[in-house]
């Protein structure tokens, strides 16, 4: 039996195993988390009729699924993890680096272990440890950086704000630059704070990142002359603040065939997110290629199907992502939205 080791445990990943599993075939999923809680896994995610809510499908999981296609990302990952065999995760084992061998690779986990497989799929990220086996292309910033900011119990705490931000996100838009915010399914809310600048913007910004309080004021300095209920949701933040800047891959990535091994969601394409697309992808890439192997197909089939799918939608994002962060600020969005048929133009809206 081919042995299958997933570098890994987000939703590509998980969705790649559990598919598997479906078709009585074991993976391995190497996990840097140390458990299935061990952080916060992000806010809400719009699963999509050929994404998300397929792969589900795959993973004969729609039963026990979301009655909405809005669905919390950490209930997500966890009906996945549910549906799989206990022993399938290694948590806080993450593969660091990778050897060759005659047939297959050797995996160097940061427990200080090693594990042999047949096939080995990177389904670890933007800094992906598998992906040099295939490419020697990284990431890119964008210029574009992001700050995540938390509102704990957001209902409770900020009513006010909690009507603000609705039942699910949240976004403004200003010249270069966007405030949004996202519920959680733990009852807090994120904060994104979005805005043009280069790679080097948060050490030569002068923003107190390792005060977050004297950030909190700062950041709200940087949006000055927005609405005062908007800069609320910075204020009310508290803990920790997050720096995101923004790297993608060139659209269009491929590589040649490299025998086994291969590379699934953002670390085989990332992109911005602008187009709501990443973790569609992901979990859609994991459900193809689960199918693939089930069927004894050629990996490379596919990567191709891959390939196509995930060009289309990183030209979307690099193009969303330069009307949401334009000088111009929400005309540019409006036009995107426009030219999507969103908004009515013969109303003015």
């Amino acid at each position: 039996m081919r042995r299958i080791a997933i570098a890994g445990g987000g939703l590509g990943g998980l969705t790649l195993a559990r598919v598997l599993h479906v078709h009585g075939i074991h993976a391995d999923v190497y996990e840097r988390d140390a458990g299935p809680t061990a952080r916060i896994q992000g806010g809400t995610l719009d699963l999509h009729p050929a994404g998300g809510q397929l792969a589900l499908r795959e993973a004969g999981l729609t039963d026990d699924a979301f009655g909405r296609p809005e669905a919390d990302r950490p209930a997500l990952r966890k009906l996945l993890l549910d549906a799989l065999p206990p022993e399938t995760v290694r948590w806080g084992r993450a593969v660091e680096d990778v050897t060759p061998l005659a047939h297959g690779h050797r995996l160097h986990l940061t427990d200080g272990g090693t594990a042999d497989c047949d096939l080995l799929v990177g389904a670890d990220g933007a800094r992906s440890r598998v992906r040099p086996l295939v490419t020697p292309v990284e990431p890119a910033h964008t210029g574009v950086n992001a700050i995540e900011l938390v509102i704990p119990h957001i209902d409770r705490a900020h009513p006010v704000l909690s009507g603000i931000v609705g039942r699910g996100s949240f976004m403004a838009i200003g010249p270069n630059r966007t405030l949004s915010a996202q519920r959680n399914g733990d009852g807090s809310a994120r904060v994104h704070l979005t805005m043009r600048g280069e790679e080097d913007w948060f050490a030569t910004s002068g923003i107190a990142f390792d005060d977050p309080a004297t950030a909190r004021n700062q950041l709200q300095d940087l949006y000055a002359g927005w609405a005062p209920e908007f800069l609320e949701l910075v204020a009310a933040a508290e803990g920790p603040i997050t720096r995101l800047p923004i790297t993608a891959l060139p659209v269009g990535l491929r590589w040649d065939p490299v025998p086994g091994v291969t590379l699934l969601g953002d670390a085989a394409h990332l992109m911005p997110p602008f187009a709501g697309a990443g973790a569609n992808l992901a979990m859609l890439d994991g459900a193809r290629l689960a199918l693939a192997l089930a069927s004894a197909e050629d990996v490379r089939g596919f990567e191709e199907e891959m390939f196509a799918r995930a060009a289309e939608e990183a030209r979307d994002s690099a193009v969303n992502l330069a009307k949401f962060l334009s000088p111009r600020g929400a005309q540019g969005v409006l036009e995107l939205m426009r030219s999507l048929g969103a908004v009515d133009v013969s109303s003015g809206a």
